[in-house]
């Protein structure tokens, strides 16, 4: 019987955490748990604004200072399930998005991931093509790397951990995908997002809720790109072997 644990993800965006949890419960094949690694905003008050413990999450995590990206890979380190998947805050999945996702993993031992990337270049992050619910593939598509809904086996996180990361300000997605193949020579897939069967993507309202002012590219777009570069360039200088490159 495989098991999985739901890590969802908290910062400026609680309003979606009920969306989630529903979408995580009504799954068909539902996580064993749900957690929630909630970062430290000063927009957030949890006594004021939202009483979290009214969701039906079975373990939260707060925090007093904002640990970005790695904080929730971290925490994946504490479940004790097969598996475990975790959830960028604007993404609220399709009801049969871990099934498909098992369902990819047993065909194909590799981390898998909602939207997925073909970089085409070796140094410029921004050069690639997407896969995934923006641009839906029919069959599973090996990527560079996967964002927004990973999909992972718990024995794989180690590879997160066998190298310090290259900044700590972005690219938990590329470095994670990176390690996994130059240690582990695991491959990073995005699983089929039929266009006539959208229950089986891994998010149903990204463009609803990924764009706005709270969206970290948006905000900090220069630093960010220019950041993701110097991953990208990083880890290809470890020994990342990128798809088309």
């Amino acid at each position: 019987m495989t098991s999985a644990t739901a890590i969802l993800n908290g910062y400026r965006r609680p309003n979606n955490l009920p969306l989630q949890v529903e979408a995580l419960r009504n799954q068909t094949n539902p996580p064993d748990e749900i957690w929630l690694w909630m970062n430290y905003h000063e927009d957030f008050d949890k006594e004021k604004q939202y009483r979290l413990e009214d969701l039906g999450i079975d373990k939260i995590c707060y925090n007093d200072h904002n640990w970005k990206y790695f904080g929730r890979l971290a925490l994946a380190m504490l479940t004790q399930t097969s598996f475990v998947v975790i959830f960028d805050d604007d993404t609220i999945p399709g009801s049969k998005w871990l099934e498909n996702c098992y369902t990819t993993y047993n065909n194909e031992n590799a981390i898998l991931g909602g939207v997925g990337l073909h970089l085409h270049s070796d140094t410029l992050y921004m050069n690639h093509t997407r896969f995934g619910w923006p641009n839906p593939n029919e069959e599973s598509v090996v990527v560079d790397l996967v964002g927004h809904a990973w999909f992972i086996n718990t024995d794989h996180l180690k590879y997160i951990w066998s190298e310090k990361p290259y900044t700590w300000e972005t690219g938990e997605d590329i470095h994670f995908s990176a390690l996994a193949q130059i240690y582990g020579n695991i491959k990073t897939i995005v699983p089929p997002h039929p266009i006539g069967d959208r229950d089986m993507h891994s998010s149903l309202l990204g463009y609803e809720l990924g764009v706005d002012d709270k969206t970290v590219s948006v905000m900090e777009q220069g630093n960010f790109f220019s950041l993701r570069d110097g991953c990208v360039q990083h880890y290809v200088s470890r020994g990342w072997k990128l798809v088309n490159v």
